[in-house]
């Protein structure tokens, strides 16, 4: 688990600093700031497959690690007086950070497209980019798993017993510089270990005939390139051509999760918020939100690991991606607040959107892992580091299609 920052740090600053922007305006200014950020990172790795992919990891920890401790630091440091110019270096910083955590996540998911399914499974599970972005209303962006679970607990234990938010964000701040710092150190050890070793040493280009089998999870000879390391660039026709079907699941399932969560997910309000409960009103979302999407997204990612079906090239894959978008509309007729232009509230009880955020998780989390490592292993293994950034670059594609899309979906509610 990598814990990086997209727009937490703003928020999460701001509300130690007192600024006068507003939550909505700072989410706007951020999800402008790292939205362009992301595909830009992923350009940008494409680009530069001539580097070492030891280069590419440990500079993009470097840098996340770095801007982390400048944040960090800034949580201490009175900016009452130099808000925008504060505003300006965070916005900058999230820019920096999304797009060197971009070329981190598609660097090491294509290298691992390299290593049998069963470790490709472990790391979407344990993939993280998902963090609170505030102290008074947690909200979490992107995608969830085992990082995720963790954030959400933490939020709720937050909320429950800090009292200082200058505090609780120092807090968070330092535990992704320790976890940041402890994942470069792993990271070093790993070419010590045998298996390791085995998996990442380079081999012999050969011609894309597109009539691969799946290759199996067992270790077969290869071909080592002697003496040699350097990657070539690898043909990008072949590996969009084998992968048209797993990259419009990917899209659309992005697309859909992305499009409800957290945008719409987040405004929807317990029909008993009028008793003042804690329940209805304080832990509401963080619980029946935050921490039910990204437990259920953990399970359904966990599954996989026992249950693989449907298999790569199967209709039916694509079919349950597309069904997925029955979500929509039951999302929107949950008591989803304030409403605008749709004033029919159709299921009048706090169950429905338990029930329903549960599966927008569980689907999410089991769909989505199966069409990812799936990617790498039906094109031979030489090309299985480039098809695993593709993947990535699919999954990029639906959150930012999904994210620009949520917004017009809220208009119309």
């Amino acid at each position: 688990m990598v814990p990086t920052s997209s727009s937490s740090a703003w928020a999460l600053a701001a509300c130690c600093h007192g600024t006068s922007l507003s939550r909505p305006r700072s989410t706007g200014y951020s999800n402008s700031a790292t939205a362009p950020a992301q595909p830009l990172g992923r350009s940008l790795r494409t680009r530069t497959s001539w580097v070492p992919i030891r280069v590419r990891v440990l500079a993009s920890l470097t840098v996340m690690l770095a801007i982390f401790i400048v944040m960090t630091v800034l949580v201490k440091v009175d900016t009452s007086s130099w808000t925008r110019s504060f505003f300006t270096i965070t916005i900058i910083c999230m820019a920096i950070l999304s797009g060197t955590s971009t070329i981190f996540n598609s660097s090491v998911f294509g290298m691992t497209g390299s290593f049998p399914m069963r470790n490709s499974q472990a790391l979407i599970s344990d993939e993280q980019t998902l963090v609170p972005r505030s102290h008074v209303s947690p909200q979490v962006t992107a995608r969830g798993a085992m990082g995720g679970t963790l954030s959400a607990v933490a939020s709720l234990v937050d909320l429950a017993v800090a009292s200082d938010v200058t505090d609780s964000t120092l807090a968070f701040f330092l535990t992704a510089d320790i976890f940041l710092a402890l994942c470069i150190g792993l990271y070093l050890l790993l070419p010590r270990l045998d298996y390791a070793r085995y998996y990442m040493k380079p081999v012999w280009p050969t011609v894309f005939s597109g009539e691969e089998q799946l290759p199996q999870d067992s270790p077969s000879p290869t071909s080592v390139a002697p003496g040699s390391s350097d990657p070539q660039t690898p043909p990008l026709g072949p590996i969009l051509k084998k992968t048209t079907g797993l990259g419009f699941c990917i899209i659309y399932l992005f697309f859909i999760t992305s499009l409800i969560f957290p945008a719409i997910c987040t405004n929807i309000e317990s029909l008993s918020k009028g008793s003042g409960s804690p329940w209805s009103t304080k832990f509401f979302v963080p619980l029946t939100t935050f921490l039910l999407y990204n437990f259920a997204d953990l399970c359904g990612r966990q599954v996989t690991a026992w249950i693989q079906v449907p298999g790569p090239r199967s209709k039916a894959l694509p079919g349950l991606a597309l069904l997925r978008t029955c979500f929509v509309p039951l999302f929107v007729f949950c008591n989803y607040q304030p409403r605008g232009h749709l004033h029919t509230v159709l299921f009048q009880s706090d169950v429905y959107p338990v029930l329903f955020t549960s599966l927008l998780g569980l689907s999410n989390g089991y769909l989505s892992t199966l069409a990812l490592i799936y990617g790498p292993k039906i094109v031979p293994r030489e090309l299985a580091e480039a098809t695993g950034v593709v993947m990535t670059f699919y999954m990029g594609l639906g959150l930012v299609l999904g994210s620009a899309c949520s917004a017009l979906l809220v208009h119309l509610i």
